[in-house]
């Protein structure tokens, strides 16, 4: 079969019916494909699985990222250093039969692309576009242009989203699938909002003086769009200058201007101004988006993480023992705490506690003890996730350790050109080396999503510590949820919802903006007084709280709840 003919047959599956099609930078496809650097690469593809499981027809657009983002090594004193993550389409997917082309700095550059097909847990798939520069039909300088995620310069990032947004929207019509809505995942592809009035535009002798040209209230109806940032400086932003000098006329300023800003091009401005349907990714963070950007309707749909695929072998074997159906319908887990024996959930616990243990005396040549609690923190490192909290106050951290032994598991990635976060990663180094005489502390390099199924699997409390308002949902503890693994953590993001404090885990200080300054001593004080103690004094107490994680947060915070919500509200209107 040659791969054109292949391409076509496979995109008869999927063209015959009208598809939400599901924009975002990065999708985490599989731990193989490195087309995701973190949480909004992983909750897209938690998104697209949840749509094949639930067979609802969707169609996901993203960059090929044939770079990737990297591989992360680690020297003796805890430097981060990249090194490449190539990967080839061609291993994984099918070439498009179709070849578009976008405007860059004066001419056209072409994009080809990738068809991949995502297989749900169920019997559903999804097909995945991944957008493709790399083509003997572009000059040099253009083929880069779809490898590096998140790589580059200003230009080469604004280059990325017109490919993403304008050249997405080209190859879905190019492909021929019918398309009822366009899903912004973050304001990377804003852009196919501007492709969008393009095609919706009124007839010239129609458009009287002073009159918009586009029917913006048609595209405002076809597009949504879900925000993940809750400070301005986390949206993308692109000078005019170097808009003109990209895009040349491809719209006029005046119209940009009144959508996207006045002084830049903010993406998020953008897709707020051409989007019906606005949310945030959990209560408290539609609120803050409603501070940031008033006069904007911003509904809160809370994030969710995919049932099979951050469940344990240990406990899926459990839960299909007693909960059958509960990976398309997991609220069926809200049983948990009734219908599954104790011991049973331990021995699963067990079982993927040992499974870490080993992952770790691999990697890091570090034994730990299966029968002292391990905690653990895996996100990305960088500076309001507050990875070093924990390391405050060294001398009440011994204190506690001697009375209450525990181990301790980090692992995660800083961003290249973050150089604070880079720091952050050494500090933990460093804090390893000082502290091991009386707590064991791991790094597990190259943070993946094996990584973290294994982590948040196995490790016995899961530890967040971001610096309040600035998570605007997190999804990590979500995953913890679903192996039996308590939260001790701050609230903000999704834990204002999940905590029920000393039922599904524990909170570090409170929910006020300024509560931060206690938090090192109130994670110590929750610590020594709370989370150890009933851990080594009560079993059966500790797996309460283990049921109560499963029932009351796996339940509710997976992403087969998040998708029938936007089916409802945000697809279907």
């Amino acid at each position: 079969m040659k791969p054109f003919e292949g391409s076509t047959k496979l995109l008869d599956e999927f063209i015959h019916e009208e598809r939400i099609a599901y924009f975002s930078m990065e999708i985490a496809l599989t731990n193989e494909i490195p087309t995701y650097s973190g949480g909004l690469g992983i909750l897209a593809g938690d998104t697209v699985r949840s749509a094949a499981d639930l067979e609802i027809p969707l169609v996901g657009v993203s960059l090929a990222s044939r770079a990737g983002y990297f591989h992360q090594e680690i020297d003796d004193l805890g430097r981060q250093m990249e090194q490449p993550a190539t990967w080839d389409p061609a291993d994984w997917a099918v070439p498009l039969s179709a070849k578009i082309a976008v405007p860059l700095e004066g001419r056209l550059v072409w994009v080809g692309g990738w068809l991949y097909i995502l297989p749900g847990h169920m019997n559903g798939r999804q097909p995945v576009i991944l957008l493709d520069t790399d083509l003997d039909d572009n000059q040099d300088e253009d083929r880069p242009i779809t490898h590096y995620l998140y790589g580059g310069d200003e230009t080469y990032r604004l280059k990325q989203e017109i490919v993403l947004g304008i050249g997405g929207i080209r190859m879905l019509q190019a492909l021929g699938f019918e398309i009822r809505q366009h899903h912004m995942n973050e304001g990377h592809s804003a852009l196919l909002a501007l492709e969008l009035l393009h095609r919706h535009a009124y007839p010239s002798e129609d458009v009287r003086p002073g009159e918009s040209p586009f029917n913006i209230p048609y595209v405002r109806e076809l597009c949504s769009f879900t925000t993940h940032t809750p400070l301005q400086a986390g949206h993308d932003q692109f000078s005019y200058d170097l808009v003109q000098r990209v895009l040349g006329d491809y719209i006029s300023f005046d119209t940009l201007k009144q959508l996207a800003g006045e002084s830049h091009l903010n993406m998020s401005q953008l897709a707020l101004n051409l989007s019906e349907y606005i949310n945030g990714v959990a209560k408290r963070h539609a609120e803050v988006s409603r501070k940031m950007y008033p006069g904007y309707r911003i509904h809160a749909v809370t994030n969710g993480v995919h049932p099979f695929t951050w469940t344990s072998n240990s406990f899926v074997e459990l839960y299909d023992a007693y909960l059958e159906g509960w990976c398309h319908e997991p609220e069926l887990l809200v049983r948990a705490e009734c219908c599954i024996p104790d011991e049973s959930i331990w021995k699963a616990h067990c079982q993927a506690k040992q499974k870490l243990i080993e992952k770790i005396g691999t990697d890091c040549r570090l034994t730990l003890d299966p029968e002292v609690p391990i905690l653990g923190f895996g996100r990305r490192m960088t500076a309001y996730k507050r990875p070093d909290l924990l390391f405050g106050d060294l001398s009440r951290l011994e204190s506690i350790a001697r009375q209450w032994p525990f181990q301790l598991v980090f692992s995660g990635k800083a961003h290249p050109r973050d150089n604070e976060g880079k720091k952050l990663i050494q500090s933990i180094h460093s804090h390893i080396r000082q502290l091991a005489h009386i707590i064991p502390i791991a790094f597990l390099p190259d943070y993946d999503m094996e990584i973290a199924l294994k982590m948040v699997a196995g490790v016995d409390v899961w530890l967040n510590t971001p610096l309040r308002p600035q998570e605007a949902s997190g999804t990590s503890g979500m995953k913890a949820a679903f192996n039996g693994v308590p939260n001790l953590s701050v609230l903000d993001g999704w834990w204002i919802e999940g905590c029920i404090e000393g039922i599904t885990g524990w909170s570090i200080g409170d929910n006020s903006e300024s509560a931060s300054e206690g938090d090192v001593q109130s994670l110590y004080d929750k610590l020594e007084n709370t989370v150890l103690p009933l851990y080594y004094r009560d079993r059966r107490g500790w797996i309460q709280v283990m049921k109560g994680a499963i029932s009351k947060n796996a339940s509710f915070f997976n992403s087969h709840r998040m998708m029938r919500r936007y089916v409802c509200e945000t697809y279907i209107r």
